[in-house]
């Protein structure tokens, strides 16, 4: 109930005119390169827009790191979940063109669809694709396609049916991002254009997007883009230097309508432009209704409210929900629209305030969440007229403690291993074990030892060691993935019953859902 008499709340607050200040912070510029070269970040780029004008498109530092290419206005960075937003912007075109509306069931238009629970099938719109609020758990069927992915985008919707819901229906947030693949299917069940073609000739070049590429094989010919990068060496994610992670260990390609865009600043910027816009080009005509625009900033699920501890308390909004392909929240009483996005080797966030006619995207080619977060925050105090604080400072001290947290936390578990087991020979743990929606992962014996192959995700293989009694960790060729912990089950007589799984690192993203699955063994 707090929640919601706080939308009420808000929503009555008198809204500014304007912002408090109608330019980018002054020395915005130098103390970019200045807190770039603090983080360790190789690069990054920023738009600003203010009253319908870009008043800042520009990149700092280097495309690859130990290369000489700048980051500038047109350079293209991976934008992760912040691409959702286009998603549901494709479909907004598709519901002022009368082929769809918002309420509708998904199983009008997509007859063969289907979820876990049969009256969830009947009852899922196209709404409900889109707010998180379906009843799977956190994340669900993330290792389809994380890191990256075999399946098509229609295999990949056809195995929800066999993911249990953690909740019931419309109950409450659970973020997810298979439904946005759902959507994007559903965009071609609807368009006759694949999700990449609709949303490149569609929603981006419609509207003036001209940098920007919906699928890789278009990014991997544009030179001006950036690589992604990493802490991948020590003794957790996040730990030790930046490293060049390789470009095509990318999201697979059947999730990217939940976050598969490159974008540029200059692009980006264009983007802020419209949405403040409610969908109107600037100068010609509209990429969307303002019906269609006010149905994406509506907010729909609520969701638990942020809650950061000490120096970061400041932060902390009184009510927060999803709208569609937004977050909608309050920032110390201001309305704010709002999306973070990530992948491998790559940050991004996108931020409208409304009221202010203000809107800011940052992109980063590392994982520096530090920076990212500090400037958001700082750009916010800017517009809305608010003293200085040094967010960027505070947001690193904070990571860092998390990242020592996570290191002891860590290293305590690994001290109090026992040096028990295996139970059985290796080869008795050799075999393929099937879950009902990942599919197969396979073990063997190989050099003296267990090898282990998710099948779905190719190259996603690596050794088993023994951890302790009948538990292996994995260790995966790939260094940039998140190991899991490999636990078989024993049946009374001896053999292996089934297979749980959990993920390694206590910090590790919650789209290693390793812990999800049921694996049983395949008998001859």
């Amino acid at each position: 109930m707090r929640k919601l008499v706080a939308l009420v709340v808000v929503a009555a607050l008198t809204p500014l005119p304007f912002p408090a200040d109608a330019a980018p912070p002054e020395g915005f510029v130098e103390r970019v390169e200045t807190l770039r070269e603090e983080s360790g970040a190789p690069g990054i780029a920023i738009a600003i827009v203010e009253h319908g004008k870009t008043t800042l498109a520009r990149g700092w530092g280097v495309r690859k790191q130990g290369e000489a290419a700048k980051v500038d206005a047109h350079t293209i960075f991976p934008t992760g979940s912040t691409g959702k937003a286009f998603t549901v912007a494709a479909l907004a075109t598709l519901v002022d063109s009368g082929k769809l509306n918002w309420d509708d069931k998904v199983i009008d238009h997509m007859p063969w669809f289907r979820m876990y629970d049969p009256w969830v099938t009947a009852e899922m719109t196209v709404r409900d694709l889109l707010v998180h609020r379906s009843g799977l758990g956190l994340g669900a069927g993330d290792l389809l396609y994380v890191p990256r992915s075999n399946l098509t985008r229609r295999q990949t919707v056809e195995r929800l049916r066999y993911i249990p819901p953690a909740t019931s229906f419309r109950s409450g947030y659970a973020y997810d991002n298979i439904l946005y693949v759902v959507a994007g299917q559903l965009i071609e069940e609807v368009s006759g254009k694949s999700w990449e073609r609709y949303v490149l000739e569609d929603v981006l070049r419609a509207g003036g997007m001209n940098d920007s590429t919906s699928d890789y094989d278009s990014r991997y010919a544009v030179a001006n883009r950036a690589y992604p990068h990493a802490r991948t060496t020590g003794a957790i994610r996040g730990d030790g230097p930046n490293v060049v992670l390789d470009e095509h260990n990318e999201l697979g390609r059947n999730a990217l309508p939940a976050g598969g865009l490159a974008m540029s600043a200059a692009d980006l910027a264009q983007w802020l432009k419209i949405q403040l816009a409610h969908g109107a080009l600037p100068g010609r005509g509209r990429l969307f209704s303002a019906a269609a625009g006010a149905e994406m900033w509506k907010p729909v699920t609520p969701m638990p409210n942020e809650d950061w501890p000490g120096d970061l308390a400041p932060t902390n909004p009184d009510y927060t929900a999803y709208a569609l392909g937004w977050q909608v929240q309050d920032y110390r009483g201001h309305r704010l629209i709002w999306h973070g996005g990530g992948v491998f080797g790559a940050i991004a966030l996108v931020a409208l305030l409304p009221d202010q006619d203000v809107g800011f995207a940052i992109v980063i080619n590392s994982e520096e969440a530090a920076l990212r977060r500090g400037l958001f925050y700082e750009l916010l105090d800017h517009y809305l007229g608010l003293p200085f604080n040094d967010w960027p400072a505070k947001w690193d001290r904070f990571v860092d403690a998390r990242l020592e947290g996570g290191k002891a936390a860590l290293a305590k578990v690994n001290e109090e291993t026992a040096d028990v087991g295996p139970s059985l020979p290796l080869s008795s743990y050799s075999g393929t074990y099937r879950d009902p929606w990942y599919g197969d992962v396979k073990v063997t014996e190989r050099d003296g030892g267990l090898w282990i192959d998710f099948t779905t995700n190719p190259r996603m293989e690596g050794k088993l060691v023994h951890y302790q009694y009948d538990t292996f960790m994995t260790q995966l060729t790939d260094p940039a993935l998140e190991n899991a912990l490999v636990t078989f089950q024993l049946d009374p007589h001896g053999k292996v019953a089934s297979v749980a799984m959990e993920a390694a690192s206590p910090l590790a993203d919650f789209s290693y859902d390793y812990r999800d699955l049921r694996l049983l063994p395949m008998r001859n």
